[in-house]
């Protein structure tokens, strides 16, 4: 009797959670999505952004699918747009001049969606199969709209005309930290089995030998860069790969995307506003061939995606990896920047009390930080719930971003996390840090 007690009690907990974090993912979807006109929903603001109008009906429509459809065996609420917001049918270039639903009944549509999937919530059974196990699909809806909803922030930092966004400032430094940060050898755990909320591609866990390393303790700054800049680092091939080169003369690079020369300075236009680079905050908007060419010149070379995580995660006094750099507790204020609670990355130090154990810190949130891997699933990878997760990107094409940016919401942040885009890709919250082997007697203190 006890036992079902607990178990009762366990689930409404679990209903609970649920509901919060669907509300609260709501919210930010209509906050970005009610700061513009009608207008400014339907335009294209970039050719590799979608229309934010596509953005909201999708997230309703994935709700749909997998929630009421999949989970509630419940009949569709609009199967006649199912085309229209499958990503994979539709190219972002093509969907300005699709049939959209326009802004009111993009938002009925939504609502709908959401009272069917609160009254499944109230009757599922969180042990009738592994889709909702843990309440694992209505964790990756809210986790699919927190992307959507970061999107839908690269999409305003595109668009032009007078700002909208309102957010306060990151905090100022607290602390002063060291250069670099040495990772001892040995092995540590990669990825998880036991997050309830983990997709596909972050399963499953396994261990991982590394030799001796050593990794910034903080992302690349603004002030770094443009020294990298000002040698002429744009200009010198010897820094850049074949393809990063070529990428380079093609597309013009000379700095940061938002960059633009400002007397003998630079200032950086965020969401509307132009400012003055500041030189201890995180350089963000570069693309992978600009952080690879940085870390050459520099002497360095980004990091595996396997030392990121080792840094991040692994606890040289127990052993074990934690979710995240301080702990398993959840992220808070104190501890990074994230969901869009800042409109840019706070300066270096600002979140002492997000450092991992060896002192290596804004790890999550700020930018997402490029790496030297490419996108693969891990040794025992399987597919769940469907390929086009993860799998269908499997390949030398994708580079792994990790950590998580100033935009990125809790809920899809995690130390094991994994983002991958193509490497000229820079209108993302895109930053980096670097590092290098260890020397012989580094490897041997």
């Amino acid at each position: 009797m006890t036992d079902t007690v607990t178990e009762r009690a366990d689930a409404e907990g679990l209903r609970g959670r649920i509901a919060t974090e669907l509300e609260r993912t709501r919210a930010r979807t209509a906050l970005l999505t009610e700061v513009v006109d009608d207008g400014d929903l339907m335009r294209q603001h970039s050719p590799l952004m979608s229309p934010l109008v596509w953005d909201l009906a999708h997230v309703g429509n994935q709700e749909e699918l997998w929630l009421v459809r999949d989970v509630g065996g419940r009949e569709p609420v609009r199967r006649d747009i199912d085309d229209l917001y499958d990503a994979f049918k539709q190219p972002r270039g093509d969907r300005p001049s699709l049939p959209l639903l326009p802004p009111g009944e993009a938002r009925a549509y939504l609502a709908t969606v959401r009272d069917k999937v609160f009254d499944l919530l109230d009757r599922v059974a969180f042990d009738s199969g592994p889709l909702v196990a843990d309440g694992f699909a209505f964790g990756m809806i809210v986790q699919h709209e927190q992307q959507h909803d970061e999107t839908m922030l690269a999409t305003h930092q595109l668009r032009s005309g007078p700002a909208v966004l309102q957010a306060p400032p990151p905090p100022e430094p607290a602390v002063r930290l060291a250069e670099e940060v040495l990772v001892p050898a040995g092995p540590f755990v990669m990825g998880t089995d036991a997050d309830p909320w983990a997709l596909d591609n972050e399963r499953p866990a396994h261990r991982v030998e590394l030799p001796a390393y050593v990794i910034d303790a903080a992302p690349v700054t603004n002030g770094a860069y443009r020294e990298f800049i000002a040698d002429g680092g744009y200009d010198e091939p010897r820094w850049w790969s074949e393809p990063g080169w070529r990428h380079r003369q093609q597309a013009g690079l000379s700095a940061p995307l938002h960059w633009r020369r400002d007397g003998d300075g630079w200032a950086y236009r965020r969401f509307g506003r132009w400012a003055a680079v500041r030189d201890d905050e995180p350089v963000v908007h570069v693309c992978f061939h600009e952080a690879q060419a940085y870390a050459r010149w520099a002497g360095k070379r980004l990091p595996t995606e396997a030392e990121w995580e080792k840094a991040a995660r692994w606890d040289p006094g127990t052993g074990r990896s934690r979710r995240y750099p301080w702990g398993d507790d959840e992220p808070t204020s104190a501890h990074a920047n994230l969901g869009q609670r800042h409109l840019w990355p706070a300066p270096v130090g600002a979140y002492p009390a997000g450092a991992s154990p060896l002192g290596v810190h804004q790890l999550i949130g700020d930018v997402w930080e490029w790496t030297a891997t490419g996108f693969r699933g891990y040794p025992g990878f399987a597919a769940f719930p469907y390929r086009e997760y993860s799998e269908v990107f499997f390949g030398d094409q994708y580079q792994v971003l990790r950590g998580g940016s100033f935009g990125t919401d809790r809920s899809a942040c995690r130390g094991t996390f994994r983002n991958w885009d193509y490497p000229i890709r820079r209108q993302i919250f895109s930053g980096f840090r670097c590092a290098r082997d260890a020397t012989a007697e580094q490897a041997h203190r």
